[in-house]
């Protein structure tokens, strides 16, 4: 099973970009995504950054995704 996290992005360096949650941060690839910005929220997977969302389905995501025991 493949699973995306919602992170947040905290710095953009060129195609590369610094996300996280509750502390974990990951450089990941942002090249996939346009006109993303500092405070964007990602789901990340396999290191890259694939699809933008809001805070709102970010949240319900990840307390989905910690309700199934998941991640923490």
């Amino acid at each position: 099973m493949c699973i995306a996290i919602p992170m947040e992005v905290k710095e953009i360096n060129g195609k590369m970009g610094l996300v996280e949650h509750k502390g974990v941060q990951r450089e990941v690839g942002i090249m996939l995504l346009d006109d993303l910005k500092i405070g964007d929220w990602v789901l990340i997977h396999a290191g890259f950054a694939i699809s933008k969302l809001n805070q709102k389905d970010a949240e319900e995501t990840l307390s989905l995704l910690k309700e199934a025991e998941l991640i923490e």
